[in-house]
């Protein structure tokens, strides 16, 4: 994982955000690019509100924030001794791209061309188009999101767990995340029992996959207890140390998800330490 985009936003969840960028570029000796995270209309719609609102004030304010966006990016990299420029092959370096569009879709299109999306969690008051952004990057990318949680993490990918539910989106993210698992003194490989899952493969075979690929992976089977299949899975990371969880993202249907509930919804909305999730 050698390039991080990160989708900038003037907010107070970009500290956690930034820091988890950044201890996964130590890890990894990777570049971290950030862009502007904005949501204004195109020109050619501005354009079309004729006197209403000029363009010059639209691209005034735009500008204005982007402007703000790209110093608060800057300033965290300089004061946590990222480099503006490469100079090691294994310490990390930034950049700022402005050139990108506005609106969600261009974490999904502009993220493809790197290796991982480092975002914030949602929660109940993020804003809807935030949550838009980051399916746009599990969507459209084709690449992993990291999501940082609301507190910054002290490390990264040292101890990370493994929720296998047997499904497509589960080995995808266990694939994407491989460079990450290959680094880490410890993985466990989860199994919640009665919770939610698709037929597939067992733990054991993904084990034993694992270990082929010079990973020694550790079992571990947890009862639902009367808690939902997220909320068991937050509770067997907290209890292990995990300081990271991979997690297939929407197994279930969007829409499924949205009203009667999930695990991934579940899991980005509650969890206190960094995902990297993938569909």
């Amino acid at each position: 994982m050698k390039t991080i985009l990160v989708p900038t936003q003037n907010t107070p969840a970009m500290a956690s955000t930034l820091e988890t960028a950044v201890l996964l570029a130590q890890r990894t000796g990777a570049y971290i690019e950030g862009v502007p995270l904005w949501f204004g209309a195109p020109e050619f719609v501005v354009a079309g509100l004729g006197s209403s609102y000029s363009m010059e004030a639209y691209r005034a304010r735009r500008e204005e924030e982007a402007a703000g966006e790209r110093k608060l990016f800057e300033t965290f990299m300089q004061e946590h001794g990222v480099a503006a420029a490469r100079t090691t092959a294994d310490r990390p370096w930034f950049s700022w791209f402005a050139e990108v569009p506005p609106g969600e879709s261009l974490v999904g299109s502009h993220g493809r061309a790197f290796d991982v999306i480092v975002m914030s969690r949602p929660n109940a008051d993020t804003d809807p188009l935030y949550k838009r952004a980051i399916e746009s990057g599990l969507f459209e990318s084709g690449r992993p999101v990291v999501l940082s949680p609301p507190s910054a993490p002290k490390q990264i990918a040292t101890n990370i767990m493994i929720h296998w539910n047997g499904s497509t989106e589960q080995a995808r993210a266990n694939a994407l995340a491989m460079p990450l698992l290959r680094l880490a003194g410890r993985v466990t490989v989860l199994t919640v029992i009665g919770g939610q899952g698709v037929p597939g493969p067992s733990a054991d075979q993904v084990r034993k996959q694992l270990r082929y690929n010079g990973i020694a992976a550790e079992p571990m089977s947890i009862e639902l207890d009367g808690r939902s299949t997220g909320e068991a899975v937050l509770a067997a990371a907290r209890a292990e140390g995990c300081d990271l969880l991979v997690k297939g993202a929407f197994t279930r249907a969007r829409l499924r998800q949205m009203i009667f509930g999930g695990a991934t919804s579940y899991i980005m909305e509650h969890a206190d330490l960094p995902l990297l999730m993938a569909h």
